[in-house]
Formats: C-alpha cells, sequence, structure tokens
C-alpha cells in the first residue's frame, strides 16, 4: 500500500535497515525453530529440526574426522555441533533477511530450502519413520510465512510532493509496523517453544523415572570393603557417581522415554519372536553385579570410563526363550532413536549380559538410558551398551551391518587391559610424593601386577588396592621421592594370565588404544 506525505527533504532518506533485516530473518527462523519443536513435542523430541541437523552432522563425517572429535572435545563434542548448527542458521538467517528488503519472496525461499534441508537430514536418521521431516518442513513453512509477514509490516512506501513534484516512491521503516510484526512473531514464538517445553516435560521421563520404584535384587552384592578405595586424598572415587559416569551417544537430544510406553521386541533369527514390556521386566529376576565400562573412543589416559553398580535381569534367558536359531552371529540391538549396535554372540554367554534398570542404587539416570539399557562386561560399549533399548535381533554381520560397522569400527572389541595416572596432577613439591591410578583387565582374573617406571627408568611394582571382581577397574598407588625437575612417569598393567598391556601405540580406530599412559611432572 503507498501512503502520500510530505515530508521536509532532510527527513526523505529512509535509515539504513540492514540491522532490521538480518533482526527479521533471525526472528523468522527461530519461530520456525520453535514451530517445529513444537510439532516434535507431540511426535518425539528427536524429530525437532535443530536436533535432526545436529545428528545428522555428527554422522557424516568419516570416521576419523569424528574420533578426533571425540578425542579432543570428549562429552563437549555434541553441544559443539549443536552450537555449530545454531550458529550456522543464525548466519544465514541473517543474510536471507538482509538480501530481501526489496525483494522478501527471496528470504522466504532460504527459510523454505533450510527446511527441506532439515528433512533430508530426518530421513538420513536412522530413525525408522516416515514422520521424520514433518516438523522440520513445518518449520521452513512457518519461518517463510512469518518471514514475509514481518517484511511487509516493517516497511511502506511513501512519495513526497514537492513544488507539485511528486517524487518516486521510496522504502521506509514502519515502526509502528516493525513492533506489530517483530512483537507478534516473538510472543507466539515463544509461546511454542515453551509449548514445547511443557509438553516434553509432561511426557517425559522425568516423572516417570521420579515414581519408579526399584525391584529388590535376588542376587544383592555386599556393601564394597573399604579395602577397594587406594587410601590416597583425592583419589579417584572407586564408583564413579551417577552424575560424573561420561555419556557417549549419538542422541543430540536425550530420548525421553516413560516406563509404561517402553517395550523391547526379541525377533530375527529367532523361532519366538516376542515382546516385554516395563512392568514384565520388573517381574523377573533382578541382580547386582559391580561393572567398569568404556568408550572405545577413550584415548590412553583418558575418562572415558566408568565403574558403578548395575541392577538389572540376565538377557541369556530372555534369548534362550526367544530361541536363536543357528546361523545367527550377533544381536543387533536398536535404541529408540534408531541407533543400533553390534554384539557378537560368540562368547555372549560366558559376559554375562545384562539388561539394567538401575545404576548406583537409583533408576538409571534418563542421560544413560532410563527405562531399559543394555550392559555387557567385557566389551566396549559401541559393541555392547545400548541405551533406551526397544529391539534385539538376532542376525548376521552380513545381513544387518550395525551403526559403528559401517563406518569401519570392528565387530568384535573386548576392552583390553589397561591403566591411567590420575595422581599427582600439576606440579609438584619435591621430596615425599604418591603416585596413583586405575588399571582394568577384564580377561585373566582381573588385575595382577602395576608397575610404574620414571624417566625411562626400572619399572617398580606398586600397590594395589582390593577388586572385587575382574570385571571393575583396580586402584593401584606407589611412593615416590620426587626429585627436583621434570620428569615423566608411565605406567603399565598386568592381567591374571600374566599378559602385560603393550606399548604399542595404536588409534582407538578400530577396536581401541593402545600404549602407556605417560604424565609429564614438574617437581620444584
Amino acid at each position: 500500500m503507498t501512503d502520500t506525505a510530505t515530508q521536509a527533504p532532510e527527513q526523505q532518506a529512509p535509515p539504513s535497515t540492514r540491522v532490521l533485516d538480518a533482526a527479521i530473518g533471525v526472528l523468522a527462523a527461530a519461530f520456525g525453530v520453535a514451530v517445529g519443536t513444537l510439532l516434535a513435542a507431540f511426535m518425539g523430541p528427536q524429530f525437532a529440526p535443530i536436533e535432526v541437523v545436529s545428528s545428522t552432522a555428527i554422522d557424516i563425517p568419516p570416521a576419523e574426522v569424528k574420533e578426533w572429535a571425540t578425542s579432543t572435545f570428549g562429552t563437549a563434542t555434541k553441544p559443539i555441533v549443536v552450537a555449530v548448527v545454531i550458529a550456522t542458521v543464525v548466519v544465514v538467517s541473517a543474510w536471507a533477511g538482509i538480501r530481501s528488503r526489496r525483494r522478501p519472496a527471496f528470504g522466504a525461499q532460504v527459510m523454505i530450502i533450510a527446511g527441506v534441508v532439515g528433512a533430508i537430514a530426518a530421513l538420513l536418521r536412522p530413525v525408522d519413520s516416515v514422520l521424520a521431516p514433518i516438523p522440520a518442513l513445518a518449520a521452513g513453512l512457518a519461518a517463510a510465512i512469518a518471514f514475509m509477514l514481518m517484511m511487509r509490516l516493517s516497511s511502506r512506501k511513501v512519495v513526497t510532493i514537492t513544488d507539485d513534484v511528486v517524487s518516486e516512491p521510496q522504502l521506509v521503516v514502519d515502526r509502528r509496523g516493525v513492533l506489530l510484526g517483530m512483537g507478534g512473531v516473538a510472543i507466539v514464538g515463544a509461546a511454542a517453544f515453551a509449548g514445547a517445553r511443557w509438553i516434553t516435560t509432561q511426557s517425559s521421563a522425568v516423572a516417570s523415572r521420579l515414581s519408579t520404584l526399584l525391584p529388590a535384587p535376588a542376587e544383592a552384592l555386599p556393601a564394597l570393603p573399604a579395602g577397594v578405595q587406594a587410601p590416597v586424598p583425592n583419589m579417584t572415587p572407586f564408583v564413579t557417581p551417577s552424575a560424573d559416569f561420561y555419556r557417549i551417544d549419538t542422541a543430540v537430544i536425550t530420548p525421553q522415554v516413560e516406563a509404561k510406553d517402553w517395550s523391547l521386541t526379541f525377533d530375527g533369527m529367532v523361532r519366538r519372536p516376542y515382546t516385554i514390556t516395563y512392568a514384565d521386566l520388573l517381574k523377573m529376576p533382578m541382580v547386582e553385579r559391580d561393572v567398569t565400562i568404556m568408550c572405545v573412543s577413550n584415548p590412553i589416559g583418558g575418562d572415558l570410563i566408568g565403574n558403578a553398580r548395575w541392577l538389572g535381569t540376565p538377557l541369556m534367558p530372555l534369548l534362550e526363550r526367544a530361541g536363536i536359531e543357528s546361523g545367527a552371529d550377533q544381536l543387533l540391538s536398536t535404541s529408540v532413536d534408531g541407533w543400533t549396535c553390534s554384539t557378537p554372540l560368540d562368547g555372549l554367554a560366558e559376559a554375562e549380559p545384562l539388561l539394567v534398570i538401575g545404576m548406583n542404587g537409583e533408576p538409571l539416570p534418563i542421560d544413560h538410558g532410563f527405562p531399559v539399557r543394555m550392559i555387557v562386561p567385557g566389551l566396549y560399549g559401541f559393541i555392547s551398551a545400548t541405551k533406551w533399548v526397544t529391539r534385539i535381533q538376532a542376525t548376521t554381520y552380513a545381513a544387518e551391518p550395525a551403526y559403528w560397522t559401517v563406518r569401519g569400527w570392528a565387530t568384535d572389541a573386548p576392552v583390553l587391559t589397561g591403566s591411567r595416572i590420575d595422581l599427582p596432577k600439576g606440579d609438584v613439591n619435591a621430596g615425599a610424593n604418591v603416585i596413583a591410578g586405575i588399571s582394568w583387565a577384564m580377561a585373566g582374573d582381573g588385575v595382577s601386577r602395576v608397575e610404574v617406571s620414571v624417566d625411562d627408568g626400572e619399572w617398580r611394582e606398586a600397590n594395589l588396592a582390593e577388586q572385587p571382581t575382574p570385571r571393575t577397574w583396580r586402584q593401584w598407588w606407589i611412593d615416590w621421592d620426587a626429585a627436583p625437575g621434570r620428569h615423566i612417569i608411565a605406567v603399565r598393567a598386568t592381567n591374571g594370565l600374566g599378559e602385560t598391556q603393550t606399548s604399542d601405540e595404536r588409534d582407538v580406530i578400530p577396536a581401541g588404544a593402545t600404549g602407556y599412559d605417560r604424565l609429564v611432572i614438574d617437581v620444584v
């Protein structure tokens, strides 16, 4: 619409609108994301636009790049990817806004294209749902509509009349329209996002977990003896607190699964496929087990390892009920977000796998797989520790390669004997000091010996804390009379079979890192 007004010449030139246009673009994109997130709240938080794009961004890079990211950033990898995705959305939407003052359709087209990109990312996710792209497409459409609306309301055409001469129409900022358009979009978008958060919270696992009462175990473990903890100040706790336990998975948004909605299907190459519910699971005999688990991405000396007391039911009786057919060589377990894990059937019974419902005396934390996850002692997590598990399929490696298998990782990866130096931390004073850490050996009855060397000198045997089971780590310590200067400390462990961890350095790909942990210490 063209307004006719008489203005003084100095008032005819409109102010710069680049900042305003950029803000409109960013607000439109945020509005679209809010709408898409609200829609995903009804379908599943894993379908939210930012989540699917971030998850796909994590999946696409080659294994070497992903491993570099995990080794470099550890558990911060996913937040960094999400931050990069959000920053990209902000930059692109701001650029679209700036380019669209005279061509609003261009910005709308960018928003729709962004929605299509999100939909494609959703289709690339390992989630078997034709509805997965809908939130992203809705986000793109909502962003385009909001963008056109704000652009239309934020400007108007004016002409000036000077000495009966009518000037060409000029676009100027309509401040009232800016407030109306941007304010309205911001309010509706905020309401949509708040609604999404409320729905997700109400339908999430939080309330379900808080109301869950763990059954008493049929096989309860005694309290851990005091001797499992090395008598060294500031030593790593033998039991890792659940809040401090490492988390490595592909889920950008933690799946929210209520116990009442959870089910687990056993199928594939089985004679009697069946499905159980959480209520069914609680009726099964529960056992407690102290088990250390580790991520295959854990570098030498890394912290992607933890020890906990788990509560769960043995998996083997459930597999026997299904009746696995001959020819199957793996269990393909699937998480609710579509992630798949291949566990070798060979040797599985001896490992005593569990379907876990409790961790350190409480229901599983949501981040660690509530309501149910798998634990297979002695295997790296990427082939054993499926969180939010919802399907276990007996199959073959040839027929059903898992998520990490197609990315070049091993199909059989037992946890390798290893050790880590935890103390001292930082520079120390000359004189009496203590070197201490943890070691693990899942084979050969656990850790039988730990040795420490300073400056490539002789290997000295360290003191060992108690080890309640070979399936946990073992703490060690040794006194050190430290001389001033810079020193290099190395450690190695030996298992009960007399096999000492190798000094050969190997990357984590494809089956776990090897080598000695070394620590450089300055003594003053």
